[in-house]
């Protein structure tokens, strides 16, 4: 979207006429490096066609679709002419908005602007404005509005009595980004007031972003003090931009028609919200524009408006309750429909009906415009791939590496199967609604089936967590009731599912950052199962000889339903390395390579590739020799498996003596005794979050007890390192929600966010004491940016060690930090002095220090835990740590690089946990190496600028 900065701004033009004007705006855009000199054709020609007056004395010149091959690079230029201009159409300008727009970023300026034309002193502050601060401000700073829209409505809630009305209110206002946790820790308190016809209104002012007003109706009959409830209005108030929806309110109670609320569904609910009661007409229209309802359409829909007898308002079906009048081309325009949207239309008084069929049939014509009929059968329909339309990507060039993301260690070569996933085709509209819940219900219930048969037999505990997770979003009851409202409105089971869906994994890109966007995926990935079943589509069937699978992105259910018998590796165009199935590849030994681009889509199946999942690259179509040293990399490695396997139970020691713990990283405590099996010298990372989001509470003392417990039996004396709650970013709590953040990775999380509710704190650490009578405990801090969290945390375990008898909890205890933000390893000497010991958490130390998302596709690959800068920081914390007679540890992704072993070591790292599979064959690279090779090797890396030329060092060495 173009916006307005001060340096698109000049002040104090001058011109004779119009064409003049022009001229100069046409030369702005050239010295500002937007298009070329071709560009001014367009800007007259544009005016031939009509005027870009505006109003208020503004008018937008832009080129025609003809001229975007002048375009240069998008952008916008303002000129001010404080003695004003008469335009061609004889209206007086004072000020251009000139647009280069590749696209129709055109439509989105002129949609901001639209409220500066209702304000009647604009045209005269932007003539005498002195400087371009008060002119961006005055084309740019949008009035505060309202929310009232179908997703402020929460209707059919189950609930007990009205506060549970009242917090659902206010939780789908949080849901919608309206307000905060201050606003429902406000309202908790609130008192609801009645306002009769069974109606109470709630209200709170703190923590608003935007005011809006959310209805919830009960799922069944419902009193409270004598009175009947057919619904609960909840008001996120703000100033006095929420007055109007009050009057809105009000206007319904003194015609007597809240008593309707219960009974309505959302369509009715809004068009009585909107003022169109009983005695108003309606009329629904689709806008066929190909760009909506822009100036030229917009002018013909308020010619057509003011030619009726009767006034006529129009507003969005889908959007707010907003009306506006459709003779005021400002509010047209400002409604911003698009292509597909319906209108609603409405009027009241005799000849309403002919008066909206007017209006309709202009709309269905165009407005001035050629429109092609809109295809109802496809919209909205999830493809398997969105650029379906666009000309297929041409295929990768044979015997060629082609670089992607590493995303679980190995090497594959096999024939390639291009998993390419059906369209869903369906109807968009349905006639029986109580049917198509019917089959919606039962296609709910085969998928949660399926969900359960596949995490029963889940090949691997992280993936039947991620099932587990899985069926919990199908148990949604939001998703699943916000797919009936859609069906009642008119929408088929599909469409209406889909649209839950889609609008929900939305709402989570928005709010989160590249974690939770993928977490979306998981969600579309469920919702992907159910359509399934309503469309009864089957998945391709894959060879019966080994292959490596070609996917555009896996979600953790294709993960589950892998043959690892016949899948040697998987490869995919989308995705990060932190992604839910890159996670799950690297749980089954699966190699993986993910962010492949769209061209492997291209490859043809059986053919032969080279997958490493170590370095992230791919080779398809390889040369004779080239597949015979793969191969001989291949026999080796599975040699050195082999021989790790069996040497798993020794030590773990360099070929000199020199001991480094070799311990494993937990998500389950249920998967402690396989660790064991496999080697394991301890756990150094438990991941106690995942206990709390298996919980629709957060686990009571005894539950986490028991569940720590089962860990520490199976350890059998070996230590736990076990990390306290780190929740937040990528890993919410439905029941500890989060103020929306702009960025929640370096917002509200790990023990920032602990501490802010000590009592749960208390009560893990309380379960972790207890849990380890008699048994090694090691409790971890994540993301610790100074001594002033850690002391905080040592005060409440020093109080907790007092309190509890030494027989009844752990003696053997050791509080410490994680370090995984820059600033703890630069305060490592004072964090030291007072942490017992340190652990590395190296994927998001490196994301951190490099500014780099590691799961951005383009630069992920960049994101290397062996970048010189990452390397200072370990060794800046393991000197300081040895300083003070402390032990370090590293639990990140590179704790288990065969590249970096050598390197932390010769650092001095005492302790290298990684996942459970990969222990033996950590352990086997530390018997190859000896201190002398590893310390020359860290030598060599510190000496290095990039990280490129340290894997490049370690690899001649």
């Amino acid at each position: 979207m173009l916006t307005l900065r001060e340096s698109d701004i000049q002040l104090g033009c001058r011109a004779d006429d119009w064409r003049a004007a022009l001229d100069q705006a046409a030369a702005s855009l050239v010295d500002a490096g937007l298009t070329t000199p071709d560009y001014r054709e367009g800007l007259l020609s544009r005016e031939t066609q009509s005027s870009t007056y505006l109003g208020n004395a503004i008018a937008i010149p832009h080129g025609t679709p003809e001229s975007r091959a002048h375009v240069l690079n998008t952008g916008v230029r303002v000129l001010q002419f404080p003695e004003g201009v008469e335009w061609h159409d004889g209206q007086p300008v004072h000020v251009l908005v000139t647009i280069a727009a590749q696209n129709d970023e055109h439509l989105d300026i002129l949609r901001q602007l639209t409220h500066v034309l209702d304000r009647d002193d604009v045209a005269q502050r932007l003539a005498g404005a002195s400087d371009t601060e008060e002119v961006v401000g005055l084309l740019s700073r949008a009035p505060l509005r309202a929310r009232l829209d179908a997703d402020t409505l929460c209707l059919g809630t189950p609930a007990r009595d009205l506060g549970e009305l009242a917090m659902a209110g206010a939780a789908r206002l949080r849901q919608a980004g309206c307000v905060g946790d201050g606003f429902i820790a406000e309202l908790a308190s609130a008192r609801l007031q009645w306002l009769g016809q069974g109606a109470w209104l709630a209200i709170a002012e703190r923590d608003v972003v935007t005011p809006a007003l959310s209805l919830v109706t009960p799922a069944d009959e419902l009193e409270a003090h004598g009175e009947s409830v057919n619904g609960v209005f909840c008001l996120a108030a703000s100033g006095d931009s929420h007055l109007g929806l009050l009057d809105q309110v009000a206007t319904l109670l003194e015609h007597g028609e809240l008593e309707t609320l219960r009974r309505g569904d959302a369509a009715t609910l809004l068009a009585l919200l909107a003022g169109e009661g009983g005695a108003t007409r309606t009329r629904q229209v689709r806008v066929l524009n190909a760009h909506g309802l822009h100036a030229r359409p917009a002018k013909q829909l308020v010619q057509v408006a003011r030619e009726q007898a009767l006034p006529i308002g129009v507003r969005l079906a889908e959007g707010g309750v907003e009306s506006v009048s459709a003779t005021s081309l400002t509010k047209v325009i400002g409604l911003g429909a698009r292509r597909g949207q319906w209108l609603v239309l409405s009027a009241a008084g005799e000849d309403a009906d002919s008066a909206l069929s007017a209006v309709a049939d202009a709309v269905n014509d165009g407005l001035g415009e050629a429109v092609e009929a809109f295809d109802d059968s496809h919209e909205d329909m999830p493809a398997a791939t969105p650029a379906e339309a666009s000309p297929a990507p041409s295929p990768l060039p044979d015997d060629t590496a082609h670089q992607a993301v590493a995303a679980s260690p190995g090497l594959a070569i096999a024939p390639v199967f291009v998993m390419r996933l059906p369209r869903f085709d369906y109807a968009r509209l349905a006639d029986d609604a109580a049917a198509e819940t019917r089959r919606l219900e039962a296609a709910v219930a085969e998928g949660a089936a399926q969900l359960a048969a596949l995490t029963r037999s889940a090949p691997g505990g992280e993936v039947a967590e991620v099932l587990s997770m899985h069926e919990e979003m199908l148990d949604d009851p939001e998703l699943l009731q916000a797919a009936r409202e859609g069906i009642q409105e008119g929408y088929s089971a599909e469409a209406a599912w889909w649209e839950a869906i889609d609008t929900a994994a939305c709402a989570q890109e928005r709010l989160a950052d590249r974690l939770l966007a993928e977490r979306a995926a998981d969600l579309r990935d469920v919702g992907r199962r159910v359509l399934g079943r309503l469309c009864d589509v089957e998945l391709p069937e894959p060879p019966a000889h080994p292959y490596i699978l070609v996917m555009e992105d896996v979600g953790p259910s294709d993960v589950a339903r892998l043959d690892t018998q016949r899948v040697r590796g998987l490869l995919t165009a989308r995705g990060g390395a932190t992604a839910h199935s890159a996670i799950l590849a690297r749980a089954l030994g699966i190699p993986a390579v993910v962010g492949a681009g769209d061209r492997i889509m291209a490859l043809a199946n059986d053919t032969p590739l080279i997958l490493d999942g170590e370095s992230g690259r791919i080779v398809p179509a390889p040369s004779t020799a080239r597949r015979e040293r793969a191969e001989q990399q291949l026999a080796d490695r599975e040699r050195r498996e082999r021989d790790a396997w069996e040497a798993r139970f020794e030590p773990a020691q360099t070929r000199d003596g020199q001991r480094v713990e070799v311990a494993a990283n937990l998500g389950n405590t249920a998967h402690a005794a396989d660790a064991v099996s496999r080697g394991a010298e301890g756990v150094g990372l438990l991941r106690t979050e995942f206990l709390f989001m298996a919980h629709a509470q957060a686990p009571d003392l005894d539950t986490q007890v028991t569940e720590y417990r089962e860990a520490l039996d199976a350890l059998d004396g070996r230590p736990l390192v076990a990390r306290t709650l780190d929740v937040g970013g990528d890993k919410p709590l439905p029941y500890w929600p989060v103020p929306q953040e702009d960025n929640p990775f370096l917002g509200l999380r790990g023990i920032r966010l602990a501490l802010t509710r000590p009592e749960v704190l208390a009560t893990q650490l309380e379960a972790l004491l207890r849990a380890a009578v008699g048994r090694p405990l090691r409790i971890m801090l994540p993301m610790v940016k100074d001594v002033a969290e850690l002391r905080t945390a040592r005060a409440m375990l020093d109080r907790l060690l007092s309190d509890i008898a030494p027989d009844a909890r752990a003696t053997d205890v050791q509080l410490g930090v994680m370090i995984e933000v820059p600033s703890s390893a630069l305060l490592a000497g004072s964090l030291a002095v007072e942490a017992d010991f340190f652990s590395v958490g190296t994927n998001d130390l490196t994301q951190y220090a490099l500014a780099i998302d590691r799961g951005h596709p383009e630069l992920s690959a960049q994101a290397d835990g062996l970048h010189p800068a990452v390397l200072r920081l370990i060794e800046m914390t393991v000197e300081a740590a040895h300083a003070q007679g402390k032990w370090v540890g590293v639990c990140g992704e590179l704790a288990s690089d065969a590249t970096a072993v050598p390197v932390l070591v010769g650092l001095g790292v005492d302790e290298l946990s990684v996942s459970a599979r990969q222990v033996p064959m950590v352990k086997a690279r530390l018997r190859d190496i000896s201190m002398d090779t590893a310390r020359d090797q860290a030598r060599r890396a510190l000496s290095r600028a990039t990280a490129a030329e340290v894997r490049d060092a370690l690899e001649q060495a």
